[in-house]
């Protein structure tokens, strides 16, 4: 069975993830942390695929700030070395270390978008169809800082690629 979905995959490489187009993903890419954001504030997709080690802002910042405003899309973090600073992995689903090959990575996308489709302990079953939401949903929590867990002026340097910790 095809793979289906729409990946964002945040990458210094992007091309080295083509495996997962040849698979059936949909994929939208970018090269770094802040470009990644700006992308998905104005994308719905099923699942983040990152790399840990980005730049300035590596994946671990990346996936803290996806998961305050969506705590329910799917994280993949790719890292070269899985001995990670703590607390790396509190706001992502799967770690994959790339010295395991593209097909661990494949896996761990399919099972946890898998996940996101099992019935949950209240019987009511994740709809994937209802993703579409978050982009508006996002938006409106990028322009109303009574509603957003970030400040208007953070936001404002997310849409600028200009990100201050």
């Amino acid at each position: 069975m095809p793979a289906t979905g729409t990946l964002l995959c945040i990458h210094r490489d992007p091309s080295q993830l083509s495996p997962l187009r040849d698979k059936g993903y949909g994929l939208i890419t970018a090269s770094n942390g802040s470009d990644g954001l700006r992308i998905l504030m104005l994308n719905p997709v099923d699942a983040i695929v990152i790399e840990y080690y980005l730049g300035l802002l590596n994946g671990a910042v990346v996936a803290d700030v996806v998961k305050q405003v969506m705590p329910h899309l799917p994280i993949v973090l790719i890292a070269d070395n899985m001995e990670l600073p703590a607390g790396t992995l509190k706001s992502v689903d799967v770690v994959v270390a790339k010295s395991d090959g593209p097909s661990c990575l494949l896996e761990s996308i399919h099972s946890v978008l898998q996940n996101r489709c099992a019935p949950q302990p209240d019987g009511m079953v994740k709809d994937p169809a209802a993703h579409g939401h978050r982009k508006a949903s996002l938006r409106g929590r990028a322009t109303r800082s009574e509603a957003s867990p970030f400040s208007e002026e953070l936001w404002e340097n997310i849409r600028n690629g200009i990100l201050s910790f």
